[in-house]
C-alpha cells in the first residue's frame, strides 16, 4: 500500500483522476451485477446524501448573507452555467452529433445542463485568490437550483434525445438526494460544523470515493447493457477533443466578459471557476434517476470526460492566478 501510494504522489496524474479511471476499467472486467448490483445502488444513495449533508455543514450562514449581497455576481454565473451552456450544446449538435453519435451527443448536452461543482469550484477560486465567499455561495445555489432546473432542461431540451424519465418521482428522488441531506447538513452545522471545519480530508475524502463509487456502478449497469459495443475508441478521442475544446473556450469567454462587465479580479476568477465547472457528484446521481438503465453509461461519458479536462486544465490557472497574485502582494 505505501509503494502504491508513494507511486501516486510521484504521478503527474491526480489520484483522483487515476481512481475514476481505475473504477470504469474494473467496472469493464468485473461489474456489480444481481442482488450485489441493488446492494451498491442503495450503498450510492446513501453516499450521495452524506456527501450533500457534508456540504450543508460546511456553508456558514455568515458566509451566505455576505455573498448573497452580490446578486450580480450570481445572476453571471448561473446564466453561464444555465444558460450558455445549453445553447452552446444545442449549436454544436450538427457538428458533433454525426462525429460522436446520438446517444454520447446526449450526455454532451446533458453535461451542459448540470449544476456547477462544489468543492473544487471554491478550491480553485480560494487558490486563485479570488472571491471565496462568492464563489461559496454561488456554488451552492447552482447546486441547490440544479435540483430543479436541470430536470425541467432535460424536459425541454432533450426530449428527442436519451431515454430520459421525467415524473414526479425522479423529481423527489432528486430531492432526496441532493436537497434533503443539504438542508440537514445546514440545520445540523451548529453542532457538527467545528467537526468537519477541523477535519476538511473528510469532506475531500467523502466526495471522491461518492464519485468513484458512482461511476463504478454507472459503468457496471452499463457494462451489463453492452455499453462498450456501441461506443468505439474514435468516439472517445473526440469526446476528449471536443470536452478540451469546450473547457478552453468557456474558460477564455469567463475570463474576458466579467471584465467587460465592470467586476473586479477577485469577482472574474470565481466567475471563471464557478460558471466553467459542471458537477459529476451531482450530475451521476441524476443520470441516473432520469435516464434508462441502458444509456447510463454513455449519457455520463462526457460529464466524466469533461470533468478531467476541467480539473486538469482549471488546477493549473488558478496556480498560476495564485502565484501572480502572491508576487503582486510582495511588490
Amino acid at each position: 500500500m505505501r509503494a502504491l501510494k508513494n507511486l501516486l504522489d510521484r504521478s503527474p496524474i491526480d489520484g483522483f483522476i487515476l481512481a475514476i479511471v481505475a473504477a470504469v476499467v474494473v467496472a469493464a472486467f468485473l461489474p456489480v451485477r444481481g442482488a450485489a448490483g441493488d446492494a451498491f445502488e442503495w450503498i450510492v444513495v446513501v453516499a450521495i446524501g452524506a456527501l450533500f449533508f457534508l456540504y450543508g455543514t460546511r456553508l456558514h450562514p455568515r458566509e451566505a448573507l455576505d455573498g448573497l449581497k452580490h446578486w450580480r455576481l450570481h445572476l453571471t454565473i448561473l446564466a453561464f452555467t444555465f444558460v450558455a451552456f445549453p445553447i452552446i450544446g444545442l449549436a454544436l449538435k450538427p457538428v458533433v452529433e454525426p462525429l460522436i453519435g446520438d446517444d454520447l451527443y446526449a450526455g454532451l448536452l446533458f453535461l451542459c445542463l448540470v449544476p456547477s461543482t462544489v468543492q473544487s469550484s471554491i478550491a480553485f477560486t480560494s487558490i486563485a485568490k479570488g472571491n471565496v465567499a462568492g464563489a461559496i455561495v454561488s456554488a451552492s445555489a447552482s447546486n441547490i437550483l440544479g435540483v430543479f432546473l436541470t430536470p425541467v432542461l432535460v424536459v425541454a431540451l432533450m426530449q428527442n434525445t436519451g431515454d430520459a424519465t421525467i415524473d414526479a418521482s425522479a423529481i423527489l428522488k432528486i430531492v432526496a438526494q441532493i436537497l434533503v441531506p443539504f438542508v440537514v447538513g445546514q440545520l445540523a452545522r451548529p453542532w457538527v460544523g467545528p467537526f468537519f471545519a477541523r477535519h476538511a480530508h473528510i469532506t475531500k475524502l467523502a466526495d471522491r470515493s461518492a464519485i468513484v463509487l458512482v461511476v463504478y456502478v454507472a459503468f457496471s449497469e452499463g457494462v451489463e447493457n453492452g455499453i462498450w459495443s456501441s461506443v468505439d475508441a474514435v468516439q472517445v478521442i473526440a469526446v476528449s477533443l471536443i470536452s478540451l475544446v469546450f473547457v478552453v473556450v468557456m474558460l477564455v469567454v469567463t475570463g474576458w466578459l466579467p471584465t467587460k462587465l465592470g467586476f473586479d479580479r477577485a469577482d472574474t476568477i470565481a466567475i471563471q471557476f464557478c460558471g466553467t465547472k459542471k458537477s459529476l457528484a451531482t450530475g451521476l446521481p441524476m443520470a441516473t434517476v432520469l435516464f434508462a438503465g441502458s444509456t447510463v453509461g454513455l449519457i455520463v461519458l462526457p460529464l466524466m470526460i469533461f470533468h478531467q479536462i476541467q480539473l486538469i486544465i482549471c488546477s493549473w490557472l488558478a496556480t498560476r492566478y495564485g502565484r501572480e497574485a502572491e508576487a503582486a502582494e510582495t511588490s
